[in-house]
């Protein structure tokens, strides 16, 4: 195609030289081209064409073939010039023909022009003659009515200027001050020629007449009854009194700026009928601004501060405004008038500076619009969480009802402020259209900043908790914070939840609604990072779990170490009862276990009692009581030395059993976490006194009792009989005559409390 091409251009380019040289009234148009010396002589198109030359050079070049194409190329070529030019003559000789026909019948029109001609000369000096006889025979009287007619005019404008006085009094009567003035000023010419001499009195009675207009033009100008546009007009007038213009400028000036208390704002009722109030105040100021403009054009300076001032003071009260609970319909709508207003302003000072100022104040509003709707977010979170601390308990807020409603808060509020602020971006207003990528930042930054803060609010609940405890010393101060361990635990859930389900699921809506490519010329980097967030919480989550059991096992020791403390155990009475520590213990085991019920899940992949290890673990710990109480009974008469070394050899080859394990989100892991501590704490409270034989005997009665309901309540069954056994080894360490209860009375004494304890239902799980 790009040969075939260039073979056609080649050939219209031949063409159309061919023509040329044909129609050119020159031989040889190239012999004037400067550069034609350097045309090739085998050129077949060029004046100095050599035959010979061009023969031999096709020779030397080409083959037989080639001659053969050449001469077949040439013989087309030379047909296509024939017809061309063939075809361009007959063209011509149409053309000629119809030029011929048109010169003859140009000449059959001409003829008889040339007498019409004539005739119409002919008639136009016929007509000339008699004009000029006419204007000879009314010259006279023409003169007479011009000079009649100057001096009508002239009497005229005397009888104007005599009848001056009373029109400007006319005009004072009815407060046409405008033809006053016209009507003044349009004498002053006569009366700067005459006032001195002829018009001498009708001068003075109009400059009394005047001098009354002006003060009444003075006062609509102060008048506050009056509207701006009124005063407008009446400091055009006294400018074309020439009365001083500075002096009307700083006083109208003045009233301009107190007439800003009139346009007003107020968000709260903008869509009631205040829109038209509203309009009405900022029509009127727009026209006193382009009446001022009008009549002092230099004091564009001031109107474009006062202008700013009106903006500044709106933005004012709208910054005040979005910091209350409100929606973006409510925003969006001020932001309209407001931006309506900038609108008007601009088109009638012409300052872009008002636009952009307020597309900056728009900014700073929007963006605290964003802050205080997350605040209000986290102020509802914690409003839900305060009410746990309560007093009163369960009774009054449940801790099912105050996680699910802080679930709610979180997850349902967080999408309700993203379609909220959503909707601004929907919005077809032009200054929030400009400010599109910078909501989308700070939606996103804003989210990051307000799950920062809602971790630095969960975690001061955990410092003010440390500080009430470290204030207090005993069990009073403990129960006066017993609210703090509930709030503890539902925060340990809210922040699980918020780390593994709130923060994957606000990460996707932000992506879907909030997220733009690519901005200033690098890739966009989300300001949210949930990764990190996510991370935090479920730290924050395991520290406040950790915290509930802290602070219930704490609470619980704090009893048991009152019960080892109290008595005397060297002297202590024979055991007739299990102690009221023992319930005690049980009820805040109950309180514990109803608290976690409420917030966390049961444990579905383990099983109680059903696992073969704890069976083991379980038979070998009742072996071991069995033969440790055998041991105890046939061996009273040997060494204590003896009995410990048998009891340290037992304990060898028990099994292993883990006693502190890792807390997970489960009623059954927190209850056996905190009976596993209360275990412990109990036995240590046991190595620390010196017990007779009823001392020991007590002990063992409320540790033999304690297994049948912890064994309804825990789940390692295996850990709990180990460190019940532990709790007996340690009174053991310790008595100075371990001898046990007979076990018939031991389970006449356990039977009684059971019985007791159905009565009451205080065992019930």
């Amino acid at each position: 195609m790009d040969i075939d091409d260039t073979l056609l251009d080649e050939k219209a380019r031949r063409t159309r030289d061919l023509l040329a040289s044909f129609y050119s009234p020159i031989p040889s148009a190239s012999s004037n081209n400067p550069f034609s010396k350097h045309i090739s002589p085998d050129d077949i198109n060029s004046s100095s064409f050599q035959p010979d030359q061009y023969m031999k050079i096709m020779a030397r070049k080409s083959n037989l073939e080639g001659l053969l194409q050449k001469h077949v190329e040439m013989v087309a070529e030379i047909k296509n010039l024939d017809t061309d030019l063939q075809m361009l003559v007959y063209e011509n000789y149409n053309k000629f023909i119809c030029a011929t026909d048109t010169i003859k019948r140009m000449k059959s029109n001409i003829l008889g022009m040339e007498e019409n001609m004539e005739q119409l000369l002919e008639k136009i000096m016929s007509v000339q003659s008699r004009s000029d006889s006419v204007n000879t025979s009314l010259c006279e009287n023409r003169e007479h009515i011009e000079k009649m007619h100057r001096t009508c005019n002239l009497l005229r404008k005397v009888q104007f200027i005599y009848d001056l006085p009373d029109r400007l009094g006319k005009c004072i009567k009815s407060e046409a001050y405008a033809d006053a003035v016209r009507f003044y000023t349009g004498s002053m010419p006569i009366f700067k020629a005459y006032g001195d001499s002829s018009f001498q009195d009708c001068k003075r009675a109009s400059e009394e007449a005047i001098a009354i207009i002006v003060k009444n033009l003075q006062g609509k100008v102060f008048s506050d009854s009056e509207s701006m546009q009124v005063r407008a007009e009446a400091a055009v007038l006294l400018k074309q009194l020439n009365f001083p213009v500075d002096y009307l400028k700083t006083k109208l000036l003045e009233k301009l700026e107190l007439s800003l208390t009139d346009v007003q704002i107020i968000p709260e009722v903008i869509k009631n009928e205040y829109p038209s109030v509203h309009e009405a105040a900022i029509n009127e100021f727009v026209e006193a601004l382009r009446a001022f403009r009008v009549i002092f054009p230099d004091s564009e300076k001031q109107l474009v501060k006062l202008a700013q001032d009106l903006l500044t003071k709106y933005f004012v009260i709208v910054e005040a405004y979005v910091m209350t609970r409100i929606c973006s319909e409510d925003l969006l709508g001020v932001l309209r008038v407001i931006w309506n207003d900038v609108l008007r302003l601009v088109e009638v000072l012409e300052d872009i500076s008002l636009s952009n100022n307020s597309l900056e104040a728009t900014k700073n509003a929007v963006k605290l619009y964003i802050r205080s709707a997350f605040f209000h977010l986290m102020q509802d979170i914690s409003d839900h969480l305060l009410k746990v601390l309560k007093r009163g308990g369960a009774e009054e807020y449940s801790l099912e009802v105050a996680l699910d409603a802080s679930i709610k808060a979180v997850y349902d509020g967080g999408r309700n402020v993203l379609l909220d602020i959503h909707k601004i971006l929907d919005d077809n207003l032009e200054i929030v259209d400009k400010l599109r990528e910078l909501i989308i930042d700070w939606v996103q930054q804003g989210y990051q900043n307000f799950f920062r803060e809602l971790e630095v609010q969960f975690l001061s609940f955990l410092v003010r908790n440390n500080s009430s405890a470290t204030q207090s010393h005993g069990l009073e101060g403990a129960q006066g914070d017993k609210a703090f361990p509930r709030l503890a635990l539902v925060l340990a859930q809210l922040s699980a939840f918020i780390g593994q389900t709130a923060i994957p699921k606000i990460t996707e809506d932000l992506a879907a609604s909030f997220c733009r490519g690519s901005a200033g010329g690098y890739d966009y980097v989300l300001s949210f990072v949930p990764g990190v967030i996510s991370q935090k919480f479920r730290a924050a989550g395991e520290k406040f779990l950790q915290l509930y059991i802290n602070m219930r096992t704490q609470r619980i020791s704090l009893l048991l170490k009152k019960r080892f403390a109290t008595p005397n155990w060297v002297k202590h009475k024979e055991p007739r009862e299990v102690h009221m520590c023992v319930d005690l213990f049980l009820q805040e085991l109950k309180i514990t276990g109803n608290e976690v019920k409420q917030i966390l899940p049961q444990d579905l992949t383990k099983h109680r009692r059903a696992d073969s290890n704890g069976s083991s673990a379980s038979s070998r710990s009742n072996s071991f009581r069995e033969e440790k109480e055998k041991l105890s009974r046939s061996n009273i008469q040997k060494g204590r030395s003896q009995q410990l070394l048998e009891t340290h050899l037992a304990k060898l080859f028990k099994q292993k059993v883990e006693i502190f394990t890792k807390v997970e989100y489960t009623q059954e892991s927190v209850v056996m976490t905190i009976v596993k501590l209360c275990l412990k704490s109990l036995q240590e409270y046991a190595r620390l006194q010196t017990f007779n034989r009823s001392g020991f005997q007590q002990i063992q009665l409320d540790i033999q009792f304690l297994r049948t309901p912890l064994k309804e309540i825990v789940e390692d069954e295996a850990a709990m009989d180990f460190l019940l056994d532990e709790v007996i080894v340690a009174a053991v360490e310790r008595c100075l005559d371990p001898i046990p209860l007979e076990l018939p009375i031991l389970d006449r004494l356990i039977q009684a409390k059971l019985a007791q304890h159905k009565e009451f239902d205080l065992i019930s799980p």
